[in-house]
């Protein structure tokens, strides 16, 4: 990290601090202090975003994508820094880093790509018709446009992928959006020296300074201020169904609403289907507990809802059982998503039936496996909450007809998974329909943790697993969030976006 701009914000070109200060929580090494945010940095940034719009959304498709690939290769560039940086911010290993470095820089060079092929611009033309009868037919032409400045939000899970550069600002840059980010405390030094990745690019690139800006807080007042802020035209969020949507409800009752994009809870259902449950249950067992304790849980696609048959339950629940009954404790990503964690243990404990219940102190989680049914599940609503961690609950039914009636009952989820034999089909062919309509992504026989990022994947869903169900905040779907299509009437040639000339 530059030591002479450590701790500061990044607002169009210029590093600067403030007047106060807060300190980091590292789960390991010295806790450092950072300036503190505040509305009137959140006005200076999105002046500058604004001033920078004009100029950025006339940059070539292909200068904005080698601005994209010359990001990524500025993040590789620091790969070590973040890789340190990180792991004793947020206490995730080293080769986790590494990995999210890799899906980060990906997603800036997928979308680079991606705009340059111009398909995403969804551009039609219908010509004119002047002959036609009773009335002539204008020129129409037709193309997706870049909305305005993007605030983005840091994620606390993931201090890459979804925060600094993640695919919320990726996604926006490709569009044509200059981006304001609210970086996350939790990791306050990694979301620096991206921001410092990103500060090189723009110079190298020769893009207007203000095309990106960074400013650190640990309070909720810069991001009130960024949702609120008239210049600000859209909002990518990712974190709590609480603090989402609080930000969702500021964003509509704006004078002019925006549309905010928010990633907000998700317990991702999986339904063990009958066949299934009895030629391979220890397998699907083994495969469930390792995606729910991977990461200490702190995936947004974390499975910790799963569902199967009450007449062959006993096998599963003592596969499961012995998995995780020993699983050593592992470092949480905060002190308070730690302490989350075991009140939401406590807050199932006393609604289901505890089979593994350890506890881990301070900034440590060990896993929880719960066991209920689908009567008590559905008379519940706290049971279906999301519980952000390795906490896994087995909901048993008595039948088919019962396991659909649990699909209809759910709310809105990223993901919904069947693990299925061939005969399974027919119920699987019947639950399809239902899950469909709930979740983002249906999986047959996998685990949901571990999110392709590809031109074909969906990483959204109905409320509350999002705020936007036709969007997606992970794939080339991604960059549509932040354009809306403009039609141009019989606009001469020479007036149109260069994209829409003959």
């Amino acid at each position: 990290m530059n030591q002479h701009i450590h701790g500061q914000h990044l607002i169009g070109g210029d590093w600067t601090g403030g007047e106060t200060s807060f300190r980091s929580l590292p789960a390991s090494g010295a806790a450092r202090d950072y300036a503190s945010g505040t509305a009137a940095l959140v006005d200076r940034a999105a002046q500058a975003a604004e001033a920078a719009f004009a100029n950025y959304t006339a940059t070539t498709r292909q200068a904005r994508a080698d601005f994209l690939d010359t990001i990524a290769d500025q993040i590789d560039a620091r790969a070590d820094a973040i890789t340190r940086t990180g792991a004793e911010e947020t206490g995730l290993p080293e080769a986790r880093l590494q990995g999210e470095r890799g899906r980060t820089t990906g997603q800036l060079r997928l979308f680079a790509n991606h705009i340059r092929t111009g398909g995403y611009l969804d551009r039609r033309h219908d010509p004119a018709l002047p002959d036609r009868q009773p009335l002539p037919r204008p020129d129409l032409r037709m193309m997706q446009r870049p909305l305005g400045p993007v605030a983005v939000f840091g994620a606390s899970n993931f201090p890459l992928a979804f925060s600094t550069a993640g695919g919320d600002t990726a996604a926006a840059l490709a569009a044509g959006c200059p981006v304001v980010v609210k970086g996350h405390p939790a990791h306050p030094g990694t979301g620096q020296i991206v921001a410092e990745a990103v500060d090189a690019a723009i110079r190298s690139c020769a893009m207007p300074a203000g095309v990106f800006s960074f400013i650190h807080g640990d309070t909720h007042e810069v991001g009130q201020a960024l949702v609120q802020h008239p210049l600000i035209k859209a909002v990518g969020f990712t974190g709590s169904l609480r603090g989402g949507r609080a930000l969702f409800d500021l964003c509509a009752q704006r004078p002019e609403p925006i549309p905010f994009f928010g990633e907000l809870g998700s317990i991702n259902p999986c339904f063990v289907l009958p066949q299934a449950l009895a030629a391979r249950g220890p397998e699907v067992a083994q495969g469930w507990t390792a995606s729910l304790t991977m990461g200490a849980g702190q995936f947004c696609t974390n499975p910790g809802l799963l569902i199967l048959h009450q007449d062959r339950t006993d096998a599963f629940v003592a596969a499961a059982k012995a998995a995780l009954q020993d699983a050593p404790a592992q470092v949480m990503l905060s002190d308070g998503i730690a302490e989350a964690y075991r009140t939401g243990v406590a807050r199932v404990g006393e609604r289901a039936e505890a089979v593994v219940h350890d506890r881990a102190d301070g900034r440590e989680a060990r896993p929880s496996l719960f066991l209920c049914t689908a009567e008590d599940y559905l008379a519940d609503h706290a049971l279906g909450e999301e519980v952000f961690g390795p906490l896994g609950l087995i909901v048993t039914v008595a039948s088919d007809d019962a396991m659909l009636a649990l699909a209809n009952g759910l709310e809105g989820q990223l993901t919904a998974t069947l693990q299925m034999d061939d005969a399974d089909a027919g119920l699987a062919r019947r639950l399809l329909p239902v899950l469909e309509r709930k979740a983002g992504r249906v999986l047959a026989n996998g685990w949901p943790t571990g999110v392709e990022v590809a031109d074909a994947m969906v990483h959204g869903g109905p409320y509350p697993a999002s705020t936007n169900f036709g969007a997606t905040s992970v794939g080339t779907l991604a960059i549509r969030r932040f354009m809306r299509p403009v039609c141009y009437q019989n606009i001469p040639d020479a007036l149109l976006p260069g994209d829409l000339r003959d």
